[in-house]
């Protein structure tokens, strides 16, 4: 019987936790322009770059563009292309920026499968980096999700862009 307090305490920590997730949650983006969808955990998380009827593209910024800037591109996928060759495609125009590191390619899954390319570079002799994710969404298409920032502030929101990248989906018809 000793351990009904303790059973209790355990129970109203998580229910604590469960009710703190719910209210710190952030929003979902959809927009009619696009075909689709993804969660951004922290209200700090601005859009700076509406999608449109001519430009299907999505930007937004994590408090500055510095601490984290968000680009999302639909790129096509050659016939029986694998994601491995639109990263190489997309690390030949990286190339080009100033103190430019390649880092490792590594799987990722979530809604949508593919892989991460992380990287680093310098600019205005500040430290950058940039962590883009790939995701298949059929045999001809590929979403990049690409964030940089300041290397040590990107690194500290790394769990907010993978949770991004995993939420990211294709609208259904």
């Amino acid at each position: 019987m000793r351990f009904q307090p303790i059973k209790s305490l355990i129970a109203f920590a998580v229910t604590l936790l469960a009710v703190g997730s719910v209210f710190s949650q952030g929003e979902s983006f959809a927009s009619p322009e696009v075909d689709y969808v993804f969660e951004l955990p922290d209200d700090r998380w601005k859009m700076t770059v509406k999608p449109s009827a001519t430009t299907p593209n999505v930007e937004f910024v994590f408090v500055d563009r510095t601490d984290g800037h968000l680009e999302v591109r639909r790129l096509s996928l050659p016939p029986k292309g694998i994601v491995s060759d639109v990263i190489r495609d997309e690390e030949q125009k990286l190339q080009f920026l100033p103190g430019y590191v390649a880092g490792r390619e590594e799987p990722f899954g979530g809604f949508l499968s593919g892989a991460i390319f992380n990287f680093e570079f310098v600019r205005a002799g500040k430290p950058m980096s940039g962590r883009f994710y790939f995701l298949k969404a059929s045999d001809d298409t590929v979403y990049v999700l690409r964030f940089t920032g300041f290397r040590d502030k990107l690194r500290s929101i790394r769990h907010q862009t993978d949770s991004i990248a995993r939420t990211f989906n294709v609208k259904r018809s």
